[in-house]
């Protein structure tokens, strides 16, 4: 029985493991894209939610991290914005039909910021 439990476990661990894995490296993209490009792009204004917690602004931060793409500087950041676009079917299916989400239009660098604490709490949820 305790052989059954441990790998019961240790299955549920491997299957976990990918998106944590994933989480932390769009985390270390985000970072090394903020670094980087801070100044690059302190002109650029991004609708950004006011509350990153409000279930009626996960497309705001879809479509944000889209304008962010368009952006020519941050095309050495494909890598991250393609494994950011696989965490959409994970974030939305769940939603109802989204309500208003307060926003407001902010510099590149807090749409970043705010993009890595929606990152994280995302990366908890998955823990849980």
């Amino acid at each position: 029985m305790k052989t059954h439990l441990y790998l019961l476990l240790l299955a549920a661990g491997i299957s976990a493991a990918p998106q944590m894995s994933s989480m932390a490296e769009l985390l270390t993209l985000l970072q090394q894209m903020y670094e980087s490009m801070a100044k690059d792009i302190q002109n650029l204004r991004i609708e950004t939610p006011d509350d990153i917690d409000d279930v009626n602004c996960v497309s705001t931060i879809f479509e944000g991290t889209e304008q962010l793409k368009a952006n020519p500087a941050m095309k050495k950041f494909s890598v991250f914005f393609q494994k950011f676009e696989g965490l959409k079917p994970s974030r939305t299916p769940h939603l109802p039909k989204e309500g208003k989400c307060d926003t407001e239009r902010k510099n590149a660098t807090t749409f970043i910021e705010k993009l890595m604490t929606f990152i994280r709490k995302a990366s908890r949820n998955a823990r849980a």
